[in-house]
């Protein structure tokens, strides 16, 4: 990753921006070239890590509806920087973002607006935010806010939502070690946006499945960001049902799911993940189940 450096802007109150985007495009596969690709390509195309270091912003632009997935972690404020890849004068002219906040408490400040956020706590900017910053209230609990954003051609409100006000869904067992909460921020019943979806689920203790059965979803790409794993190991499996894969992934860890390919993970403990999607529709339910004994 091309470190870009940092400079200080806002005299008393300085704004630090370290500027640490990818100059190329995150670019997935071909559902055929999955076929051939070993551990290392794996690994390359469909993980993302690294996103939170302290006192920077990371982010990746992907191939995957122009979907960006990010991560700031800030000591002092950190202000998030525009590039090329948008063709536009700031980065939220023709995009939108929601953010999650997954580590100590802090807040976002745009365009003057100011969302204080604790853990599992979601934010939404939409298009045309000029000024968005990341704080944390204190630096020796940094925040750790996990972002997406994806093109947009209808504004709507900046809102933010607490997790204890997104209508939890109570789904599983603990017979199926899958006993788990479902919290929707940014869909269609929640906080408005153009295109993203997102979301957070959070496994039970001695619970380790998610999102088996398995399902795909031509109309939308989905990312899945791993997190609160602590020193457990997660197996994400995806790919063609008839033709998976699988990768190991670790705390703060990314998979990237192309809409051809089913999605599902276990891991060797309970955790929690944050899911967003783009595409066609804001359906939650709008899915291509697939069956576990079809699966190779």
């Amino acid at each position: 990753m091309k470190r870009r450096g940092f400079k200080l802007t806002g005299g008393k109150n300085k704004i630090y921006n370290r500027r640490m985007f990818e100059n190329s495009i995150h670019r997935t596969p071909r559902p055929q070239d999955l076929r051939r690709m070993n551990t290392q390509e794996l690994r390359e195309a469909f993980q993302v890590s690294n996103l939170f270091a302290p006192g920077e912003i990371n982010a990746r632009f992907t191939d995957l509806d122009r979907l960006v997935v990010g991560g700031a972690m800030p000591a002092k404020p950190i202000e998030l920087p525009n590039h090329r890849e948008t063709g536009r004068a700031f980065f939220l002219e023709r995009r939108e973002l929601g953010a999650i906040n997954v580590g100590g408490a802090g807040k976002i400040v745009a365009d003057e607006k100011i969302f204080a956020l604790e853990k599992m706590d979601c934010a939404y900017l939409p298009m045309g935010t000029k000024k968005v910053s990341f704080e944390s209230s204190d630096e020796k609990n940094p925040a750790k806010f996990y972002f997406l954003s994806c093109p947009a051609h209808s504004a709507h409100p900046a809102a933010m939502m607490k997790s204890s006000e997104a209508a939890p869904v109570n789904l599983g067992a603990v017979e199926t070690a899958n006993k788990r909460t479902i919290y929707k921020f940014i869909h269609a019943g929640g906080i408005q946006s153009c295109q993203l979806v997102m979301g957070l689920t959070a496994l039970e203790s001695g619970s380790v499945w998610n999102s088996f059965p398995p399902h795909t979803h031509w109309r939308r790409t989905e990312i899945y960001f791993y997190f609160d794993l602590g020193a457990q190991v997660l197996a994400h499996f995806f790919g063609e049902p008839q033709e998976t894969r699988h990768l190991f992934l670790h705390n703060d860890d990314v998979a990237l799911s192309p809409n051809w390919s089913m999605h599902f993970g276990v891991g060797t403990g309970n955790y929690k993940f944050i899911w967003g999607m783009a595409g066609e529709n804001q359906t939650f339910d709008d899915m291509d189940a697939v069956k576990p004994v079809d699966l190779k």
